[in-house]
């Protein structure tokens, strides 16, 4: 207690009087043979563990009543076999979704060069109005749903982040926003999902370079400055550092996926914890200045296979009734408020063609018991 009085009188409280209190502290179990030592810094990690827990819990609570949002992809919807607008309006009238998020497929908005066809999005965005709905658009070059980055065969002709490639990726684009800027059912953008995800998609040149991000933000403002542009992080991990900043930052949060990173494919549950990403969202609304929302919250299978192939027990061995209620559960520890989910082709998808309302119900029990 001496050295500690006296570290503690000798100069302001900083990292290097924390880090000598502790090495004082720690100084009777250091001189204990290794199996006796290791057992006691175990219990001295699992109490900072739990108190980083509870101090979080105190922080960031849960969220009692989440905001729910969905992704619709029609081409995904139509790759299941649905009827994609069928499917579009149970979301909106039966399962009562206030809330989209929108592709902006280039390949399907300019099938050949400078000829577009808005005529489904377009229908999207009128039905969305019609049930008092809003709508956040995905962007760019990198949207969601496999193989992540989109692209007509035209463009794909091109080398990419060539000045030819980038020309037309920039002209695809502003033609989008100066085409829907002007409707107020769209409340906001979000540009090129999951930008820096190097691990998953099938991206002709891998991850997008700064410079190009930065260039399609400041694009993107100028071309329509009244609404918000959002992006995404790159995984379950990750911090934004750097350039641009968006006026607000998407989590994904999967929680049992097929994993073929080993030699060994094998189902995975994530190890991560709530906390992990309420302390995230901490850092970033107090270090970056901005909101934080989860962009994608895994509802729907991630086998081994496209979910078409996959045999309905082969689908319940990574999501189910039951895992879906517990992603829901905690999606609502993170205390993130507005939560976009993933899934609406596959929910319907398992009501129609296999006459299964469970993974249906699931979410329209959720809306019914939230703030929508």
């Amino acid at each position: 207690m001496y050295k500690i009085k006296k570290i503690l009188g000798s100069a302001k409280a900083g990292p290097r009087q924390v880090r000598r209190i502790f090495r004082c502290l720690l100084a009777p179990v250091r001189r204990l043979r290794w199996w006796l030592r290791w057992p006691i810094y175990l219990v001295i990690a699992a109490v900072i563990a739990l108190s980083l827990s509870w101090l979080v819990d105190q922080l960031i609570p849960q969220v009692n009543e989440p905001i729910y949002g969905v992704s619709f992809s029609e081409p995904y919807s139509k790759q299941l076999g649905n009827d994609w607008q069928a499917n579009y309006i149970a979301l909106l009238k039966d399962a009562g979704f206030r809330k989209l998020r929108l592709m902006t497929y280039w390949e399907n908005l300019e099938p050949t060069p400078g000829h577009y066809d808005f005529t489904d999005l377009d229908w999207q965005l009128a039905q969305a109005k019609a049930y008092g709905a809003h709508v956040s658009l995905a962007i760019g070059y990198r949207q969601p749903r496999w193989p992540e980055c989109h692209e007509p065969d035209w463009a794909a002709a091109m080398p990419v982040e060539s000045q030819q490639w980038t020309s037309a990726l920039y002209s695809y684009m502003t033609t989008v926003i100066n085409h829907y800027k002007s409707d107020p059912t769209l409340i906001s953008y979000q540009l090129e999902n999951e930008a820096e995800n190097s691990l998953f998609g099938g991206c002709r040149g891998g991850v997008a370079p700064k410079s190009r991000l930065t260039y399609e933000f400041n694009m993107v403002k100028r071309l329509d400055p009244t609404r918000p542009t959002y992006m995404s992080l790159s995984d379950e991990h990750g911090f934004p550092f750097g350039q641009p900043t968006p006026d607000g930052y998407g989590f994904s949060i999967y929680r049992v996926v097929y994993s073929t990173t080993f030699p060994i494919h094998f189902y995975l549950t994530y190890p991560i914890t709530d906390w992990y990403h309420r302390l995230r969202m901490l850092a970033i609304i107090h270090i970056k200045h901005r909101p934080v929302f989860i962009h994608e919250l895994q509802l729907e299978p991630w086998g081994p296979k496209d979910t078409q192939d996959l045999t309905v027990a082969e689908q319940n061995r990574s999501m189910n009734v039951q895992q879906m209620q517990k992603s829901l559960e905690f999606a609502r520890k993170t205390g993130i408020q507005t939560e976009y989910l993933w899934g609406g082709e596959w929910w319907y998808w398992r009501l129609t063609h296999f006459n299964d309302p469970g993974p249906w119900n699931v979410v329209k029990d959720a809306l019914q018991s939230s703030s929508q």
